[in-house]
């Protein structure tokens, strides 16, 4: 049973969840999709831009480029994110 399955739906004997509680899990959820979202592309990005040889560490050049690289992905996404909802209202 997936978290947003009627307890009905499954034989227990629980009341069903309020709207309230299904709204919180929903946002619960789409957050946390979206961050994982965010990190599995910040993630491959970076490194197929910063690191050109895989090895056991990185370089001091390397882990430079990754935080400018996460810096600037999470600055463009604040901004995209800031335009539509300010164009939303």
């Amino acid at each position: 049973m997936d978290s947003f399955s009627s307890p009905s739906a499954s034989g227990g004997s629980s009341p069903p969840i309020s709207q309230e509680d299904f709204m919180n899990q929903l946002k619960t959820q789409l957050a946390q999709a979206y961050a994982e979202e965010f990190l599995e592309t910040v993630r491959g990005k970076c490194f197929d831009k910063c690191i050109t040889k895989p090895g056991s560490s990185l370089s001091g050049g390397d882990s430079s480029c990754i935080s400018r690289c996460v810096d600037r992905y999470m600055e463009a996404t604040g901004i995209i994110s800031r335009a539509l909802f300010s164009s939303q209202r």
